[in-house]
């Protein structure tokens, strides 16, 4: 299954959770989509749940199924909870990280950044948006990219970093410092039924 390309707004929609994280995709119709979209009124099995987890998690890190299982199973074999050591390698990937650190609006727009090459990580150019950031690198833009107008217009916007990433506006560049506590990241995602789905 390959990565989803389309509307945003209609898989928040869908699962009646921002993968956007601002809450602008629910904003107008916090109802799913479709003729239906209003009144869906059958109970979900435990299967339905399960998956309907699994996949908003993975639409929020916009990544296809391939690489999400990838990454769980990966988590299974590391020391400590499998779904917050998960949550902490999800947030761990590059194009996660620039996102954080302010300099796109949202993930697919800095997983563009990296794509095209405008990130580097300790000083290398990185276009690899699944890269995993370790505490300690830094994550700055490439010299040639510092006028780019997605940059510039996502960070007059101010975001709101969250405390395991420091960015320098002035020196644009940035530090993964550590990895997030579970406490950090959404309250409204429930991991253990995407480890659940897996293992059934």
């Amino acid at each position: 299954m390959s990565r989803y390309t389309g509307p945003a707004f209609k898989k928040s929609r869908r699962y009646g959770f921002s993968t956007l994280e601002n809450g602008k995709d629910l904003a107008k119709r916090p109802y799913a989509p479709g003729q239906h979209g209003v009144d869906r009124r059958r109970k979900a099995s435990e299967y339905k749940i399960q998956l309907d987890e699994k996949q908003k998690i993975r639409f929020t890190y916009g990544m296809n199924e391939k690489q999400f299982k990838k990454v769980l199973k990966r988590a299974e074999k590391m020391q400590g909870v499998t779904g917050e050591t998960f949550l902490k390698l999800l947030e761990s990937r590059l194009d996660n990280v620039v996102y954080r650190m302010g300099l796109a609006n949202t993930r697919r727009g800095a997983r563009q950044l990296v794509n095209h090459g405008h990130i580097l990580v300790n000083g290398v150019k990185t276009d690899i948006p699944s890269f995993e950031c370790k505490p300690g690198d830094v994550i700055s833009v490439k010299e040639k990219s510092l006028e780019h107008p997605a940059i510039k217009a996502a960070l007059e916007l101010k975001p709101t970093r969250p405390s395991y990433v420091e960015f320098d506006e002035k020196k644009m560049q940035g530090t993964y410092v550590r990895y997030p506590e579970r406490s950090e990241l959404s309250k409204d995602i429930n991991e253990s039924l995407v480890v659940e789905y897996y293992n059934r």
